[in-house]
């Protein structure tokens, strides 16, 4: 499935008429800041298990106040 510049054409006058020329530059930014912060991510979970969510993951028995 191939897009050729047709298509791109006619998505972009779509995408331009949903959204208004006003906000496209302010979404194209913000589709931009959320790749980088993903990317970030990507690279920090690569470091290995102790990162952000395995510092505050705790076991469902200490949440929940019930222990055997």
């Amino acid at each position: 499935m191939d897009l050729g510049p047709a298509e791109l054409v006619i998505i972009l006058a779509i995408v331009l008429l949903l959204f208004g020329s006003a906000k496209l530059p302010k979404l194209a930014r913000s589709l931009g800041q959320a790749s980088k912060e993903f990317k970030e991510g990507l690279k920090h979970g690569a470091d290995g298990p102790e990162g952000a969510a395995g510092a505050t993951a705790t076991p469902i028995a200490e949440s929940t106040g019930h222990t055997d």
